[in-house]
């Protein structure tokens, strides 16, 4: 029987657990935050016992959790010799003195410091109730220098799986008298390409049709413009991951989204997918 992949994401409060968990979502993780820990094996038991599983979860176990957290460490081992999962804990930790900073500099309170400040009492008390769980951890990050995306890349190495494509890109195309889609990072205007909609034989059918799909590209630019983009892609692709994203959402143009913007939109889907990345595809205005 495969085994479930679970992991506790635990930690000092302020060491960036919520970026940490983003990335674990972005996975296609199934993500809980402050679950009770008493609560996370009966969950994983439903999870694998439904008809819809659930291959791999992520838990943020915190201080939080109040008088919950006192059965963490029980949990933990509970886990740890479960022959269903496997379950790998990660840890972030950072200095005193840069957690104290983050607090003030976010004016958040601490969940120790009950409505006083922040300071580093408070953070000395929090590392000597999260001693235990430190020292049952599979993984340590100390983020006290890390930027967001240095500790994504951080998990990613430890999670992630060396070589395996995990940003996706999500492709969309749509028609410009309808107005530009909102949640476009880069729009490509395919108006420069000659337009199927005066071919009377064409104009009723959609880019998704062979034969308006091999018009646009018995087009030269627009055979050129699709190899360029790609390999522009490629290059631009690992310097988003370094960064931290892990997706962009492209967006093709035309005038009524019927033609053109389909027909490119369906092409760079599939020699992206064919380069190991992967794709979603919406056709915004297509009738």
């Amino acid at each position: 029987m495969e085994k479930m992949e679970v992991v506790i994401l635990t930690g000092l409060s302020g060491a960036g657990k919520t970026n940490a968990i983003d990335w674990f979502e972005d996975q296609n993780y199934y993500c809980v935050d402050n679950m009770p820990p008493s609560l996370i094996t009966s969950f994983i038991d439903l999870t694998i016992a439904s008809k819809k599983k659930i291959h791999k979860a992520a838990f943020v176990v915190d201080i939080r959790g109040g008088v919950f957290f006192d059965d963490c460490k029980e949990c933990l081992e509970e886990l740890k010799n479960d022959p269903k999962v496997d379950c790998k804990v990660l840890f972030l930790d950072a200095s005193e003195r840069t957690l104290v900073k983050r607090f003030n500099e976010t004016r958040r309170d601490h969940p120790l410091a009950a409505g006083g400040p922040t300071n580093r009492a408070v953070i000395a008390k929090e590392k000597e109730m999260l001693a235990d769980i430190r020292d049952m951890s599979d993984y340590i990050i100390d983020t006290t220098n890390l930027k967001v995306s240095d500790l994504k890349g951080e998990i990613g190495r430890l999670f992630g799986g060396e070589g395996d494509s995990v940003f996706a890109i999500n492709v969309m195309s749509f028609g410009y008298k309808r107005g530009l889609p909102s949640e476009s990072d880069v729009i490509f205007d395919m108006r420069f390409i000659p337009n199927p909609y005066y071919v009377q034989s064409l104009r009723k059918l959609t880019g998704r049709n062979k034969k308006v799909f091999d018009y646009v590209f018995k087009q030269p630019v627009a055979v050129k413009f699709a190899e360029d983009l790609a390999n522009l892609l490629e290059e631009m692709i690992p310097s988003y991951i370094k960064e931290g994203k892990q997706h962009i959402n492209l967006a093709f143009g035309c005038t009524g989204g019927q033609h053109r913007s389909v027909a490119m939109a369906e092409k760079m889907s599939r020699v992206l997918k064919e380069r190991g990345y992967r794709i979603t595809l919406e056709h915004r205005d297509i009738k």
